[in-house]
C-alpha cells in the first residue's frame, strides 16, 4: 500500500482527520508506522498480535520499574517498544485490509490500561499517589468525553488536542529516564501530564460543543 493510500485510509479510521494536518509529532509517529507496518504486514502478522504484544509489554513497566534505578531507566526503554507496538496493530489492520470494529474495541481498551501501567510505574519510581492518580483521572475523563461525543454523533476526533496519546508517551518515557538520575525529577513530570490533559480536556469541550451543541 503506498503512503497515499494508507493516509487516506487512516483517515477514514480516524473521522476524517488528515495526518498532513497534524502536529509533527503525530506526523511523525504515523509514519514511522506506515514503514514498520508495511514490513509486518508481509510477514503476515496480525493487528491482534501487534496489540497483544504491546499490552504484555506495558503489562511489564510497573515490575521493571520495581527493580530500582536501573529497573526504571529499562522501563523507559518498554514504554518505547509498547508504544510502538500500539502505533504499528493500526498500521497492520490498515495496511493488511483487517480493521475491524472488534479490534478497535480491543486497542482502546489495551491503551486504556497500558496507560494505568505507565502511572502505576511512577508511583514506583517514587511520584506521589494523589498525583498520580490525577494525572490518570483527568487523561480517562478526555477519552471517556469523545468517545462518548462520538456515540452521541460527533463524526469526527473533534480536534487533536496538547495531551494526545503520542504526548503522553513521550512524557512517560522522558520522565522515567529522569526519574532514573533522579527521583524528584518524576513528579513534575507528572505534573506536566495533569497540566497538558486539563488544556486537552478545554479544547476537545469547545469542539463537541461546537459539533453537537445545536442537536
Amino acid at each position: 500500500m503506498r503512503w497515499e493510500e494508507y493516509t487516506a485510509a487512516w483517515s477514514r479510521l480516524h473521522g476524517g482527520f488528515d495526518p498532513a494536518t497534524a502536529t509533527p509529532v503525530v506526523r511523525g509517529w504515523v509514519r514511522t508506522a506506515y514503514a514498520i507496518g508495511s514490513f509486518l504486514g508481509r510477514k503476515r502478522i496480525g493487528p491482534s498480535a501487534v496489540t497483544t504484544a504491546g499490552l504484555i509489554l506495558c503489562l511489564a513497566v510497573p515490575a521493571v520499574v520495581s527493580l530500582g534505578r536501573w529497573g526504571t531507566l529499562a522501563g523507559a526503554v518498554v514504554v518505547l517498544l509498547a508504544a510502538l507496538a500500539d502505533s504499528l496493530d493500526g498500521a497492520v489492520a490498515v495496511i493488511t485490509g483487517k480493521a475491524s470494529r472488534l479490534g478497535y474495541v480491543y486497542d482502546s481498551v489495551a491503551d486504556r490500561i497500558g496507560e494505568g501501567t505507565w502511572l502505576l510505574a511512577f508511583w514506583l519510581a517514587g511520584a506521589p499517589g494523589l498525583v498520580v492518580a490525577a494525572a490518570g483521572a483527568v487523561s480517562w475523563l478526555q477519552e471517556y468525553a469523545r468517545a462518548r461525543a462520538t456515540a452521541a454523533g460527533m463524526s469526527e476526533i473533534g480536534v487533536v488536542t496538547v495531551a494526545e496519546r503520542p504526548t503522553r508517551v513521550i512524557l512517560t518515557i522522558f520522565g522515567l529516564l529522569l526519574g532514573a538520575l533522579y527521583e524528584w525529577l518524576i513528579t513534575p513530570v507528572v505534573i506536566v501530564w495533569i497540566a497538558l490533559s486539563v488544556v486537552g480536556l478545554a479544547q476537545l469541550t469547545v469542539a463537541v460543543r461546537r459539533a453537537l451543541g445545536d442537536r
